[in-house]
């Protein structure tokens, strides 16, 4: 797989059966619980218009039209209009250790600077370690329970930064 052929984009309607692919994939391949997770969402089937408001944003890792991953922000559901969320961030085994985890979650910041917010929050599974590496290293500070509400019981990390 040829770098010059991956580009990190918005999401588009396409992307929408490619990317719950890869989403549904890793909660197997990790063997994290379906239920109480994004893997149980409704907007996970329907990626691209679930991020269609003015203060959201989807974006995709496209390898020359193959969609490897994705991840997002969006405010948190029920808390401060000015936290948002990191969400939907999954990947496939193609793509992952190469660097474009941390490109994409760095978009995702500067996006979500770019929308105005002020703090950004995310939730993981304990079973995502090297994800939640990158949080850290990011300077993601760990909290002792989550933020919000976001239906996502079975997540076991909450994480913040100031943005």
């Amino acid at each position: 797989m040829s770098k010059d052929r991956i580009v990190i984009r918005k999401i588009e309607p396409n992307d929408n059966a490619p990317l719950e692919q890869v989403i549904r994939a890793c909660f197997h391949e990790f063997k994290i619980p379906l239920e109480g997770t994004a893997y149980a969402d409704k907007e996970t089937p329907q990626m691209y218009g679930s991020y269609q408001n003015d203060n959201e944003v989807y974006f995709v890792i496209d390898a020359d039209g193959d969609i490897l991953g994705g991840g997002g922000v969006k405010p948190l559901r029920h808390f401060e209009a000015d936290v948002c969320e990191i969400q939907k961030m999954y990947f496939s085994p193609k793509v992952r250790g190469k660097g474009y985890g941390k490109l994409l979650f760095k978009k995702c910041l500067d996006a979500a600077k770019e929308l105005g917010y002020k703090q950004c929050y995310l939730e993981s599974a304990p079973q995502l370690k090297a994800a939640v590496h990158i949080y850290e290293s990011f300077g993601f500070k760990h909290l002792e329970g989550a933020l919000g509400n976001t239906g996502h019981y079975s997540c076991g990390v909450w994480m913040i930064k100031d943005l």
